[in-house]
């Protein structure tokens, strides 16, 4: 009795989860995005775009809710009237050469990272971008989960490249790309960069990125002065390029797959370290959003005599407010028509307290 109920339980929860048993085979069901994703459209966020634009049929009926259920052995899931079949998942290694393009649509008909996977016969794209004068290690793969994982800067999966460079940069210059330098999108920074060799008039450096920006490391060397002459990436987290030839690809091991996931892992779980905004914690904001930052040691209206804080700053704003305003008819006048304070009309004794109107000119200008 106790043998037939466990494989029933476990042919229910396949087809209701939807994962892939370990014996590789294909899931039943899929959420539809998940589907459209595992299929080679892209990212599942990408996919749910692709979703509510309406190109996406089911059975025929176009289909505007990412989050269905679909059964693509039973049911028609077309894309633009092209059927769409769960792919097994692929992922590559290839070693792209100098004038291939990333994108998989270019209208000048240029070599593409795609048209060199020709034979593979599944939807591919590749994870990141590498600009068409450089070269070296691109992952190229069918997971849009996986793929949108490893181009996320969350996830911190650092990119290494040979460089080299016209002159020699000095240390300093080095650490200016180590700071940060800003540019219109923002503050492009390596993680580290360090002399690996020199060739004539030219320095070799390898550079750790954190992030890919557009050209990032050619605007940066050409902020501090140095064209790039070329420009090769050697390492994309643990995976290696190797002695892996230009224009050529493999296949991911399995134990290569399964360290890129578990340093994902490792990094969904860890926060980034950033730079410290100056010990301030969760409740120190409250505490010292006005005062800390000026240096006071204890909060406002929290001592003794709350009203100080208040008071210190109404007695010079008062004195500034009264003194110019007892004699304005003084500046104004040029001793004609103007008088004391007190009233006094005597023009004879107005014209011999030039001291007096002498010393309010000067606290007029002390105050002002």
């Amino acid at each position: 009795m106790t043998g037939p109920r466990n494989p029933r339980k476990n042919k229910t929860s396949i087809s209701k989860k939807g994962t892939a048993p370990a014996g590789g085979e294909t899931p039943t069901e899929f959420r539809l995005q998940k589907f459209l994703a595992s299929a080679g459209l892209g990212s599942r966020r990408q996919c749910e775009e692709l979703i509510r634009t309406g190109r996406v049929t089911v059975d025929g009926l176009p289909v505007e809710n990412p989050g269905i259920n679909v059964t693509p052995l039973k049911q028609v899931v077309e894309y633009d009237g092209e059927r769409l079949k769960p792919e097994r998942l692929k992922y590559f290694v290839l070693n792209k050469p100098k004038g291939v393009l990333c994108t998989n649509h270019d209208p000048a008909g240029r070599t593409r990272v795609i048209d060199l996977f020709a034979k593979e016969r599944v939807r591919l794209f590749p994870v990141g971008r590498l600009d068409e004068d450089s070269e070296g290690l691109l992952i190229v793969t069918n997971d849009g989960d996986l793929a949108n994982q490893l181009a996320h800067p969350r996830y911190r999966i650092y990119r290494t490249y040979r460089v080299q460079v016209a002159g020699f940069p000095t240390n300093e210059k080095l650490q200016q790309l180590r700071d940060g330098i800003f540019f219109r999108e923002g503050k492009f920074q390596v993680i580290s960069a360090k002399f690996a060799g020199k060739q004539g008039k030219s320095a070799f450096l390898e550079i750790v990125l954190g992030q890919g920006h557009n050209r990032e490391i050619r605007r940066l060397f050409a902020r501090i002065g140095h064209k790039v002459m070329s420009l090769q990436r050697i390492a994309f987290g643990p995976i290696r390029l190797g002695k892996q030839k230009v224009g050529q690809y493999r296949e991911l091991t399995r134990n290569e797959l399964e360290e890129l996931r578990s340093i994902l892992e490792r990094n969904k779980k860890t926060p980034p370290k950033g730079p410290r905004s100056g010990g301030s914690g969760n409740s120190s904001p409250k505490r010292g959003s006005k005062g800390a930052p000026k240096g006071r040691r204890k909060p406002e209206g929290s001592g003794r005599k709350p009203e100080m804080a208040g008071s210190e700053e109404a007695t010079p704003q008062k004195k500034r407010i009264r003194r110019p305003n007892n004699s304005p008819t003084v500046g104004a006048s040029g001793g004609k028509s103007g008088g004391r304070p007190s009233g006094g009309k005597s023009r004879s004794s107005y014209g011999s307290s030039k001291p007096a109107a002498g010393k309010k000119k000067t606290k007029t200008y002390d105050f002002h």
